[in-house]
């Protein structure tokens, strides 16, 4: 009896510690690892360069040169007044917790002053301060994909303003309901929307990036008109070594932009990687084989915009997808955009400059639609997940179109008009609108 009660004690001596051990980890506080934060400091410098120089480039060299500082100047416009909007309150509504299923709101997060260098982000293992200006950089080159729609004939105040209110009505309460527990989270009980236990897929980016931006452009360009000539030879590309420089630092940084969104160094960050790289293949060669079959010459202009149009179409799926899923998304979504920007456009006549529904808009749509198809694991896709993904792409494209039209009405009326005079646009907005000319056309 002695000796069974003194082995008793023994074990329970052996386990207790290891048992205090393991409550103590789990009541633990968060903690920073670095090298999950090392990834995240540069993911979020992929996504920057993704807007400056990567979109700033692609976008300059596929208009004429008298408009190719215009494209410049929007885009730095973006990355200036976009981060001072994601500070002062982008965060808080879009993050915040107190706030419903639109609209998120926590003040604290007001003007970043709950952050010190120590804070760590909610439920990571990353600084909060890295997870905030990584997504600075979403909501930076979000509207900056826009302004291609309407590019070469819109005043840069009316763009201003514009942007900074489809911005604060679709970008963050989009963020919210899809990243932020909204209402593309059904939960336990259910919503209008999502029933319960349903939840539509985004991994980075296809509903509140693309088809967000996407539909805004095309309501845009509709809403400000027509450039004089359109559709014409007058405008092609005034430099097509810019656009694939652009294309390239686009591909390159998008690794951060699907990658990054795994927010650590870890295994979902590599298969994001490698079916980013997978769909952009395929789509760049589908892209090239239609050229190739239908006007008989596969183009620069056209490899690099079929490589966008593979990188939207993953972006949604690029942590689920299976390898072959994504093989498969790049093809179609370079499929579907194809037709929509040689096709679409002319036959419906509306003038979006350098095709952002028809890569961004048409390429999320069908990105997001597969989604829920291509998935890993025992359960795979489903008809009920793509039924799920299907209402959170009507959801999207519904809602950015109500805040674009309401955002340009108001732009309209605070800038004394929208579209710049016949004048200005054959001048070239470089000189009319800014003051400056890319070239020396006197010399």
């Amino acid at each position: 009896m002695t000796k069974r009660l003194l082995g008793a004690l023994v074990a329970l001596a052996a386990v207790a510690p290891a048992r205090a051990s393991e409550a103590a980890a789990s009541a633990a506080p968060a903690q920073i690892d670095s090298g999950d934060t090392a990834w995240m400091l540069t993911a979020t410098l992929l996504v920057l360069m993704m807007c400056l120089p990567g979109l700033a480039l692609f976008y300059g060299g596929l208009v004429r040169a008298k408009n190719v500082l215009s494209i410049f100047v929007q885009c730095f416009a973006m990355a200036g007044i976009m981060s001072l909007l994601w500070v002062a309150f982008g965060y808080a509504v879009a993050a915040g917790g107190n706030g419903n299923a639109y609209f998120g709101w926590d003040s604290a997060f007001a003007f970043l002053g709950h952050i010190q260098p120590e804070t760590v982000m909610s439920g990571g293992t990353i600084p909060e301060s890295v997870f905030v200006t990584f997504q600075m950089t979403f909501v930076i080159i979000s509207p900056a994909i826009i302004v291609g729609a309407f590019a070469e004939r819109m005043k840069f105040s009316a763009i201003l303003v514009f942007t900074v209110l489809w911005t604060i009505l679709s970008y963050l309460p989009m963020w919210h309901m899809v990243w932020g527990g909204g209402l593309f989270h059904g939960g336990e009980e259910g919503n209008w929307l999502m029933g319960a236990g349903q939840h539509a897929i985004d991994f980075a980016g296809g509903n509140v990036v693309h088809i967000n931006a996407g539909v805004a452009g095309l309501v845009a360009c509709i809403f400000v008109g027509k450039r004089k000539g359109f559709p014409g030879p007058t405008l092609m590309p005034h430099n097509v070594p810019y656009v694939a420089i652009g294309a390239s630092l686009l591909w390159v940084g998008w690794f951060g932009f699907n990658a990054g969104s795994a927010v650590g160094a870890n295994g979902d960050a590599g298969m994001a990687m490698l079916t980013t790289q997978i769909a952009t293949a395929a789509a760049l060669v589908v892209w090239m084989a239609l050229e190739w079959l239908i006007s008989k010459k596969p183009t620069a202009v056209g490899a690099a915009t079929g490589a966008v149009a593979g990188l939207v179409g993953i972006t949604p799926a690029a942590g689920t997808s299976t390898i072959g899923g994504a093989m498969a998304i790049g093809a179609i979504s370079s499929l579907v955009c194809y037709f929509a920007v040689t096709g679409l456009k002319h036959k419906l006549n509306y003038d979006d400059s350098l095709d952002v529904f028809g890569v961004h808009g048409m390429g999320g749509i069908v990105g997001a639609l597969l989604t829920g198809v291509f998935i890993r694991g025992d359960e795979g896709g489903s008809l009920l997940q793509f039924w799920v993904q299907a209402k959170s792409v009507l959801l999207t494209a519904g809602w950015s179109a109500i805040a674009a039209v309401i955002a340009l009405v108001v732009a309209k009326a605070v800038c004394r008009g929208i579209k710049v005079s016949e004048e200005v646009e054959h001048n070239g907005l470089d000189r009319t609108e800014h003051g400056e000319e890319a070239y020396n056309w006197d010399s």
